[in-house]
């Protein structure tokens, strides 16, 4: 498996909350975030057949950064 990278986004409370409900149904929240962009990305990539599809982007760790 890739290295994974941690990401910190802000969500609306009514967002996070159908997050948490997918719990429920066996998803974990990582992991439905994880589908949807690559579902979302290979429509993309789909979308635009003439052009380079969209690659990922090297981490630059910060100096400050864990």
């Amino acid at each position: 498996m890739a290295k994974l990278v941690r990401i910190v986004i802000q969500l609306p409370m009514d967002l996070k909350t159908r997050l948490d409900g997918l719990k429920q149904q066996g998803y974990t929240t990582s992991g439905f975030i994880r589908a949807m962009l690559e579902r979302e990305l290979t429509k993309i990539d789909q979308q635009m057949p003439d052009q380079k599809p969209l690659s990922l982007v090297p981490a630059v760790k910060k100096a400050n950064s864990r």
